[in-house]
């Protein structure tokens, strides 16, 4: 990515998207981020963001912040709902989100997504597809939606997500089968270096802790150099 041009990202606020953004702004790139209140907006702020607020259900919000003057080269999309929201973004937004990257032409678009979805549902235990079954067909949809908009993507499922520093032991793989935890820091990392590898470009990919697997399987990882 060009450092005279802007990377999109959703869901800064909180979580991975929070990681994200500290990330990106450590490597001096420009950042410009769509929030739907204030809470984040003064530390995102001070992190040097340049942010936007509308919320990523309106199409005239999403389209009004990411074909603005300054050029997009790529949309980082970490857009999702809890279990017990109505409204959830994973699907609704994030097609928002697609269509306009296609109409601004962006060069990639990279969607955080969720073990479980598509075909790497097997992974999950019943119990875990139980709770997380309508989360998981709203993330579908919005894989498949990005899979068919032309768009060079990048989607990225990240196992159980965990709130502590990086341990630097995440790793990618195009194993659907594998399953585990990982901290959000080190879901960000892969994130932010998948963003400048066009080996990831058109990939999906899942994301997991190599010391915080589910089981023992033997995977091969996938190498973004």
């Amino acid at each position: 990515m060009t450092q005279a041009s802007y990377i999109f990202l959703a869901g800064a606020s909180r979580g991975v998207g929070r990681e994200i953004a500290n990330y990106l702004t450590a490597q001096q790139l420009k950042v410009k981020a769509l929030l739907r209140t204030e809470a984040a907006a003064a530390e995102l702020e001070a992190l040097g963001i340049q942010v936007v607020f509308g919320d990523a259900l309106n199409v005239d919000d999403v389209e009004g912040a990411i074909l603005a003057d300054e050029a997009i080269d790529a949309v980082i999309s970490t857009l999702g709902g809890l279990p017990n929201e109505t409204n959830r973004p994973d699907y609704p937004g994030n097609k928002n989100l697609i269509d306009a990257a296609v109409k601004a032409g962006v060069k990639k678009f990279i969607l955080v997504s969720s073990i479980g979805t598509g075909d790497s549902i097997g992974a999950l235990s019943p119990q875990a597809l139980a709770a997380l079954k309508d989360i998981l067909v709203e993330k579908d949809k919005a894989e498949q939606y990005l899979i068919a908009s032309g768009l060079t993507y990048t989607i990225i499922r990240p196992g159980g997500l965990k709130s502590e520093p990086a341990t630097g032991n995440g790793v990618l793989t195009e194993d659907p089968r594998i399953v585990g935890s990982i901290h959000r820091a080190d879901v960000a990392q892969l994130v932010v270096q998948a963003l400048n590898s066009d080996r990831a470009n058109n990939k999906v990919l899942s994301a997991i802790d190599k010391n915080q697997l589910f089981g023992q399987l033997e995977f091969a990882e996938f190498s973004l150099d």
